[in-house]
């Protein structure tokens, strides 16, 4: 006989069940999704490479030489420095911390970074989150100090790096099949400082636990959107659930008392809270004051630090909000009543520091993939991000066009590139008459949802058993639900852009439920909330949203968070 839901030791809400069956996870699967069992983990330090790295860095500290760390100057390299420079506190080792600048240096590591590191007097450098493509630095590096590379990018050069080690689950020797393929970078890291405590260990040395590491993780892992296969689940989950009792001061920083009082921190928080603040400084300056705040000795220092991510996160949004205010009216002015299948739009004055937030955005709205452009900092060059929608692969699409580049790389999600202003033209003609080809199923955000539900079937225990499914991320979404029948009660405009609403059942106001929709006003093709409660009819609405706890001054509720709200029914 088969094993069915009922027969699993984990008791679930009926909804669930219901979303578990229809998303294809049988009673197995499930074990194996809600486990945060790590002796379950497959081998982290299963990597080419990592063997040879972890031990050029025991004798670097043997010999007491100097070690580097250089990391990007995004949530993944930030976190990923972080982790390494606690982890080498845990052995009583200084090491250099190094970050470029988006605006200066650029992404990636260059040979300006091997000088900075040389006359630090770096023996051994470690980069995290990039490198995969930095061949010439590498070959520049040779002779002057060992690079190690850490990095989990598409390997998308000529040739493999010849750096001193290069570890990444994602080089194009390492298996296919490999589970790591979907570390972070910073997990990747993780796996460094395993492989090395491992060896130390094997020498007689005892070092420290590495499981504190595991919130750098999580936070590196969830901002980074990396897919959230079984074993991210694991390490993602035990980092999450040590946030609420830090003993990180950087990372008690990022919350209030009020916000510490729960068992886990969840994946929405880092994702719209936590991971926005860490980039911020980045996006508009240098990253540094979010890696000190990360390794932060008191809590003082700490906040100080957060303060400054706090105003550069403001200012972030104000930016952010201009241009895409500006990117989304030029692509209606476009519209002509043909299919659009990308937006590719490039301005010199838009900020670099927004314009991947930018194209995420335009993808939310127009749910086809976006390529923002704005000038680089070399005369003649301009630089772009660039987000992909549905199932389309990005990066395999932007290597049919990489004769356009002077460089790029990225992952099947999203990417980044730069090349000569002269080429725009083309690039952008090339890049629609290849989605002219690819089918409109695989090419396009579809609104969809996993399960419908009854108003009645809300209640304090599917939230509860929701949140036994977090973290969320690609390939582990966040449930979305669809209602059918609901009336708006009442509606009220917040800050004037959010709407707050409130739902009920045809001719039973007494059940209302509350829901929130975000940036709803001004949102394009929507309705406004003064119309859908005009078109509403005997047969209501149909709502579609994820489910949340709503916790202000000490007292919890349900809330529908609102993704889209169509009038009468759907099928």
């Amino acid at each position: 006989m088969e094993p069915t839901f009922a027969s699993t030791s984990i008791a679930l809400n009926p909804v669930v069940i219901r979303l578990l069956k229809k998303r294809g996870i049988s009673p197995e699967m499930i074990q194996d999704m809600l486990s945060s069992n790590l002796k379950e983990l497959p081998d982290l330090t299963a990597m080419i490479d990592l063997q040879k790295a972890s031990e050029r860095i025991i004798k670097a500290i043997n010999d007491q030489e100097k070690i580097g760390i250089y990391g990007d100057y995004d949530v993944d390299g930030t976190t990923s420095c972080a982790l390494l420079w606690h982890f080498f506190q845990m052995l009583k080792v200084d090491v250099e911390l190094f970050q470029p600048s988006r605006f200066i240096e650029g992404y990636g590591v260059h040979i300006s970074s091997i000088d900075n590191a040389i006359e630090k007097n770096v023996k051994v450098l470690i980069t995290v989150d990039c490198g995969i493509s930095a061949t010439t630095t590498a070959d520049y590096a040779k002779d002057k100090l060992d690079l190690i590379i850490t990095d989990h990018h598409r390997d998308a050069a000529d040739h493999i790096p010849h750096a001193y080690a290069v570890v990444n689950p994602c080089r194009r020797d390492e298996s296919e099949s490999s589970p790591l393929r979907a570390l972070a970078g910073v997990g990747v890291a993780f796996a460094l400082a395993l492989q090395i405590k491992n060896d130390l260990t094997k020498k007689g040395i005892e070092t420290p636990s590495l499981y504190p590491l595991l919130q750098f993780v999580a936070i590196g892992t969830i901002a980074d959107v990396a897919r959230m296969t079984p074993m991210n689940l694991r390490l993602t989950r035990h980092g999450l659930k040590q946030m609420t009792t830090t003993q990180y001061p950087g990372l008690r920083a990022f919350f209030s008392p009020e916000e510490l009082k729960v068992n886990s921190i969840s994946s929405e928080k880092i994702g719209f809270h936590v991971g926005p603040h860490i980039n911020s400084k980045g996006r508009l300056d240098h990253p540094e004051r979010a890696l000190r705040q990360l390794i932060a000795a008191d809590f003082n220092e700490a906040r100080e630090h957060f303060s400054h991510l706090e105003l550069a996160n403001r200012d972030r949004r104000t930016i952010q909000a201009e241009v895409f205010a500006e990117a989304k009216q030029a692509v209606i002015d476009s519209l002509s009543g043909s299919e659009l299948f990308i937006n590719i739009l490039y301005q010199p004055h838009w900020h670099e520091g927004v314009i991947g937030i930018v194209a995420s955005k335009l993808v939310e709205t127009f749910e086809v993939p976006a390529i923002i452009f704005t000038n680089a900092e070399e005369e003649g060059v301009i630089k772009a991000s660039c987000r992909t929608a549905g199932e389309l692969n990005m990066f395999d699409l932007l290597e049919q066009c990489k004769e356009f580049f002077i460089k790029f790389g990225g992952h099947k999600a999203a990417a980044g590139l730069s090349m000569k202003k002269e080429n725009f033209p083309e690039f952008k003609n090339k890049m629609t008459k290849l989605l002219q080809n690819i089918p409109f199923g695989l090419r396009t955000k579809t609104s969809s949802f996993d399960v419908e539900i009854g108003i009645e079937e809300i209640n304090a225990q599917l939230v509860k058993d929701l949140e036994k499914l977090e973290p969320f991320g690609p390939g582990h979404e966040k449930p979305v639900f669809r209602m059918k029948n609901a009336h708006i009660t009442s509606y009220r405009i917040m800050k004037d852009a959010h709407v707050r609403w409130s739902f009920a059942p045809a001719g039973n106001i007494k059940n209302a439920i509350q829901g929130v929709s975000f940036n709803y006003l001004g949102k394009w093709n929507e309705a406004t909330p003064e119309e859908l409660f005009n078109l509403q009819t005997k047969s209501g609405l149909t709502v579609q949203f994820t489910l949340g706890i709503n916790r202000f001054n000490g007292n919890e509720s349900i809330q529908l968070m609102v993704e889209k709200l169509i009038p009468g029914q759907v099928n």
